[in-house]
């Protein structure tokens, strides 16, 4: 069995965010967000994310961007749901799970958890609803109840 070690560099978040990424840009549900909606280029995205999550896991880099920006223009041209940011969590959980076991992957996925659930609430409200609504989605009102206990 092959060694599953935390995530323990820039390198490493690196090619976690390139695995996580080519994953998001192929999703039926998420991927037009990126490629059609936002146009996003891997290349130029990629060093900023890197930041942000270099910051979250390693307090080592520094990210000054406003994260939400992009996200309130994008929901402001296709509505992002529930089901949206479930899925973006279900894909970034199984990428981590692929390639990484300690506690700074268990951290990254409490983080991107507690971001999905912030995201939606500022963009559709303190009062919405967070169900998934099945397909295999991650219903966010779980996490949410997961991160209080």
């Amino acid at each position: 069995m092959r060694e599953t070690p935390d995530i323990r560099d820039r390198h490493d978040l690196d090619v976690l965010l390139r695995r996580f990424y080519g994953a998001a840009f192929a999703d039926p549900l998420i991927g037009p967000f990126f490629l059609q909606i936002a146009g996003t280029d891997l290349e130029v995205h990629l060093p900023r994310i890197a930041d942000f999550w270099e910051r979250a896991l390693f307090r080592t880099a520094d990210y000054g961007r406003d994260a939400f920006a992009p996200h309130a223009a994008l929901h402001t041209a296709r509505p992002l749901t529930a089901a949206h940011f479930g899925r973006w969590v279900q894909l970034w959980h199984a990428t981590l799970d692929g390639l990484h076991r300690g506690p700074r992957a268990e951290r990254a996925k409490a983080q991107g958890e507690r971001i999905a659930v912030a995201m939606l609430r500022r963009l559709a409200g303190p009062g919405a609803a967070t169900g998934g609504t099945g397909g295999g989605f991650v219903p966010l009102a779980a996490l949410e109840l997961r991160s209080v206990a």
